[in-house]
């Protein structure tokens, strides 16, 4: 199964990148793949506004959608899902032949047309986090998901 980070945002501080990059190497050699595609920032000016960098954004994390991709919107207001409940989705969408594409928004959050388009929205935390942050807490979910789908105790809940 192929995972998609698609991400508003580019030029990580290298904690971020270490922490991500742990996990994705964790996962080499087992059945999911994650690949991270970071999309840039709109441009902030003090002529500009947050719907233009919204639909700026959106348009670019929407061109980035694999074909044949479940989507997830990663979302303050979506829906709090266990690890469990996580990986019997994947588990399904494995079977199904999908892939995954989760977006992460950018500092002003996601666009009506990205939450639109997602078929789900996953809440994280009721915490906001950083967007960095969330590119390692998500590459460790699917880590841990991978654990529990192949039997591994990494996963003991």
């Amino acid at each position: 199964m192929h995972i998609h980070i698609l991400a508003v945002g580019q030029r990580m501080p290298q904690w971020i990148s270490e922490g991500y990059n742990y996990y994705v190497k964790r996962l080499s050699n087992k059945f999911i793949s994650l690949r991270l595609i970071e999309v840039p920032a709109a441009r902030r000016t003090k002529n500009s506004n947050v719907t233009k960098w919204h639909q700026e954004e959106s348009e670019r994390l929407l061109a980035a959608i694999p074909i044949n991709s479940v989507v997830i919107a990663c979302d303050i207001c979506g829906i709090a899902w266990s690890t469990e409940k996580v990986a019997s989705c994947m588990q399904e969408w494995m079977n199904e032949g999908k892939s995954i594409a989760i977006f992460i928004g950018g500092p002003d959050g996601l666009a009506p047309a990205c939450l639109n388009r997602a078929n789900y929205q996953w809440s994280l935390s009721p915490l906001t986090l950083p967007h960095g942050l969330v590119r390692i807490v998500l590459a460790e979910q699917i880590y841990r998901v991978s654990t529990l789908l192949s039997g591994h105790p990494y996963h003991r809940g």
